[in-house]
């Protein structure tokens, strides 16, 4: 009864401070958009940018806001000088009271001039979008959060708990240096939090632009690539035998193809199937709630499924996407081979994974290898009235009536290391997007502005009141 009275007291306040801002009467807009503008700029591609570059860009305006050399750890590794990142922590008045922490990755997927409508990499606003790579895939959290530190201590705001900031790189592929596992297996002492804000779940809005419901992440599915590959002494191209190593693993594709992995539950998704239901009506609606009482619910599933996210979002999927085979053209071929991308279940371990497909394949001459690094499967973490109250309360503040509602990510995070670390993470924005796409990982990625904006100051309220709870 008391957080309850606490977080509505809380809301009311929050909504007059929003509508001030709504009114166009933020002062602070200019400095986030400079800072945005930075960041975006800084090119922090694998092949071409520079992390460690963006990193101390950002502690050059937390110090400039009054964080000293003893708050901010700008780190890189050894053999990876560009890939860098920071820590920073704003001091809370209790030492014995666990920090929370923002996470964000800086590093961005690669971006083409040619084939984008507009450079990558300088940041434009166009008919009430942002245009760049990474305005929103990741540097609209990351610079939500850095403007968020730099406020906090230009108000001299000294919440209970700490608040500690960490900007990582090597988010985006495997083959950099990653910011976040480091820092759990090294330093975890300067990232250690009671929960942490990540990115991974943001709010839906309809065709005309609606918000219909604000997500927030408890788990993610995990990343993990396996190699399927078949071998043959081969031969002469002008004497085929029956024994052919591409066709073999054309084989061993087609079973796989036709596999569905069985259908999971857990809190997670049943609470957002149930919770989304009603906000998604009719047959398809029907369908969500059915199955979140009843699983086993054949029917109900196949309804479901017809949508690949909630297809995804219920049970581990493994896909083909590269090949290769031969050696010549007129030779038979000695080697085949195929990536299996899996995004595997919360909980579910790679190797049971690795061996469900070798039970499909069901052919002894197709190895199944785990390829690349091992991700860890954590479970999710619990959405408890601690992470929930907050998160809903600065909700109905800035949008009354608008449900938040649990999330699973069928993608994958740095959040799998922290989790797995002992550090809860969940997924938060304020950020609301449509159904169409935004462009994350492919061409000419954009963001509302009206949404980046929101989400800016929803993530600067919601994170006070986690900093300021007993």
């Amino acid at each position: 009864m008391f957080k309850s009275r606490v977080f509505a007291a809380v809301a009311v306040a929050l909504a007059t401070t929003g509508a001030a801002q709504a009114a166009g009467s933020d002062p602070t807009e200019p400095a986030f958009r400079a800072l945005y503008k930075e960041l975006v700029e800084t090119n922090t591609t694998l092949s071409q940018g520079d992390c460690t570059l963006a990193a101390e860009r950002m502690a050059k305006r937390l110090q400039a806001a009054g964080y000293t050399d003893a708050d901010i750890h700008v780190f890189a590794g050894p053999d990876h000088p560009k890939e860098g990142g920071l820590v920073a922590v704003l001091h809370g008045r209790d030492p014995k009271a666990k920090g929370v922490l923002l996470l964000a990755h800086i590093d961005v997927v690669e971006a083409k001039r040619q084939d984008w409508t507009r450079d990558p990499f300088t940041l434009i606003e166009e008919g009430g979008y942002f245009y760049a790579r990474g305005v929103s895939d990741d540097k609209a959290m990351a610079a939500s959060f850095t403007d968020a530190m730099i406020r906090y201590k230009q108000e001299g705001f000294r919440p209970r708990h700490d608040i500690k900031l960490a900007l990582t790189c090597g988010e985006e592929s495997s083959a950099a240096f990653n910011g976040a596992d480091w820092l759990v297996k090294t330093h975890k002492d300067w990232i250690d939090a009671e929960f942490a804000l990540n990115e991974g779940a943001g709010g839906l809005l309809d065709a005309s632009g609606k918000r219909v419901y604000l997500g927030i992440q408890a788990g993610e599915k995990v990343y993990q690539d396996y190699r399927i590959e078949t071998t043959n002494p081969g031969g002469h191209s002008s004497r085929p035998v029956p024994s052919n190593a591409i066709y073999q693993l054309a084989a061993a594709l087609g079973r796989l193809s036709k596999y569905d992995f069985p259908l999971q539950m857990n809190d997670t998704t049943k609470a957002y199937f149930a919770r989304t239901a009603p906000l998604i009506g009719g047959e398809r609606g029907d369908a969500m709630a059915t199955l979140a009482k009843d699983p086993t619910n054949a029917a109900a599933e196949a309804i479901v499924s017809r949508d690949p996210s909630w297809h995804s979002m219920l049970r581990t999927t493994c896909v083909a996407t590269l090949l290769d085979g031969g050696h010549a053209p007129n030779a038979l071929p000695q080697r085949a081979g195929a990536n299996i991308n899996c995004r595997i279940f919360p909980g579910v371990s790679a190797t049971d994974v690795r061996a469900e497909l070798e039970r499909v394949i069901a052919d002894p001459g197709v190895k199944v290898t785990l390829s690349g690094e091992i991700s860890p499967t954590p479970p999710p973490p619990p959405l408890s009235a601690k992470v929930m109250g907050p998160a809903e309360a600065v909700a109905k503040a800035m949008w009354p009536g608008v449900p938040v509602i649990p999330a699973l990510s069928t993608g994958a995070t740095d959040g799998r290391y922290l989790n797995a670390g002992g550090v809860p993470t969940y997924g938060l924005s304020g950020m609301f997007s449509e159904p169409a796409s935004s462009g994350v990982h492919g061409l000419n990625e954009r963001i509302l502005v009206r949404s980046l904006m929101e989400g800016r100051d929803y993530l600067y309220r919601v994170v006070k009141l986690y900093a300021d709870a007993r």
